[in-house]
Parts: C-alpha cells; structure tokens; sequence
C-alpha cells in the first residue's frame, strides 16, 4: 500500500513538474494571445460596420434612382397636362388639370427635396466609412505587429513545448482517473497552478501556512494521499532541511 501512495504521489510531481514548465512557457506569452484575440474581434466589428454603411450607402443611391424616375414620371405628365389644357371645353376641366400640373410640381418638390437629404446622408455615411476604415487600418497594423512578436515568442519555445506536451501525455497516464480529475481541478482553482507542493520549513508549499508536526509525519509516511487544510493542494511529501 505504501509503496502504491508513493508512486501515486511520485507521478503526480512528476506530472506537476511539467505542468510548471509549461505554465512558465505560456507566462511568457504574457496577455499576447489574448491581446491577439481582442483585435481581432475588433477587427471583425469594424469590418461588419463598413459593410452595413456601404448597404446603407447603396439603399439611398437606389432611394436617390428612384427619386429621380420619378421626378421625370411627373415632368412627363406636367408636359401632358399642359397639352390637355390647349383643348379644353370649359373652365372646370382647366382647374382640374391645373391641379393636377400643381400636384405634380408638388411631388417633384417632396422628391427633389429627399433627393437633397439622402445625399447629405450619404455624405455622412462616407465620412463614417472612412474614419471606421482608418481605425480598422490602425487595428490591422496592431494586430500584424502583435501577432509577429506571438510568432517569435511561440517559434522560440515551440519544440521545448511540443516536448513538454508530449511528456505531460505520458505522465498522465500513470495517474488513475480520480486522481488525475482532482488534480486538474485544483490546478483551475489556484492561482499558480501548483496543485502538488511539497511541505518545506514546516508549511505547505502552495499557502505558506503552517502544517503541525504530526501531520507532516503523516505526509512522510506517504500511506495515504493528504491535502492542505487550507488550501486544499494535494502534499507529496516533505522537504528534507539541509542544515
């Protein structure tokens, strides 16, 4: 049984010891990937919001067609019921079509009008697009520089990692399941990662809080797996003082 716990315990630090190497990697990274991440979800915001404007900008150019057909459907029948007005048979058709030319004038006013504002609107667009393309040219260059200084980082420390991981596999594979779940759990809850410590200078190597006596002999004892009271990280054994 004994023997049992201590290779337990043995493949956990070993598995830790990894994990550690691998955390130093990544710590060097700094915020870089998540940085890299950021922009380029910005990125993709700027790029739907040129998108939108430029449909925005085409559905006006459309209204703007539009507008103008049928500023020219009135002119047409401005010109015919002039034509008409030449022959008529009494002064009650005249003020009908009269009325009619004045209606038409009238719509081509509200036109001409909407014709005005959709141009200042799409000049407002324009200025837009252009501000949101500089700001998304700017984010660009960011993430190229930011991905660049990643690329360097990850290229330095790609095959010592690629190796680490491969030995992190094989030594999780020498843990049993249920050890292997708590250990990753606790990993996630601990700030540095460190879910096996050891006990050194009569306190646990991951709080710093002090472990009595009897408990550290039964932590030497290795016949059981043991966890901090108070931090709950899993105690492998105890350091041995040089004196």
């Amino acid at each position: 049984m004994e023997s049992t716990v201590a290779s337990k315990l043995e493949a956990l630090l070993k598995l830790q010891s990894i994990d550690s190497q691998l955390d130093e990697i990544r710590r060097v990274r700094g915020d870089l990937p998540e940085e890299v991440r950021d922009l380029e979800d910005e990125i993709e915001g700027y790029e739907v919001r040129v998108r939108k404007f430029d449909d925005e900008v085409a559905a006006l150019n459309d209204s703007i067609a539009q507008r103008k057909q049928s500023i020219k459907d009135s002119e047409s029948l401005i010109r015919k019921y002039e034509d008409q007005q030449q022959n008529v048979r009494n002064n009650r058709e005249y003020d009908a079509i009269t009325k009619e030319i004045e209606l038409q004038k009238l719509d081509i006013q509200v036109a001409e009008k909407k014709i005005r504002e959709a141009h200042y609107q799409i000049e407002q667009k324009i200025a837009e697009i252009e501000g949101t393309k500089n700001r998304l040219e700017e984010r660009r260059k960011d993430l190229d520089n930011k991905k660049h200084e990643l690329d360097q980082i990850v290229s330095e420390s790609e095959e010592e990692e690629n190796k680490l991981t491969q030995e992190r596999e094989t030594a999780s594979h020498d843990i049993e399941e249920r050890l292997l779940s708590a250990y990753n759990r606790i990993r996630k809850n601990v700030r540095n990662g460190l879910a096996v410590v050891q006990v050194k200078r009569d306190a646990c190597g991951g709080c710093f809080n002090t472990v009595p006596p009897q408990r550290q002999a039964d932590i030497a004892a290795q016949k059981k797996v043991i966890v901090c009271e108070h931090c709950g990280r899993i105690l492998a054994g105890v350091e041995q003082r040089v004196f």
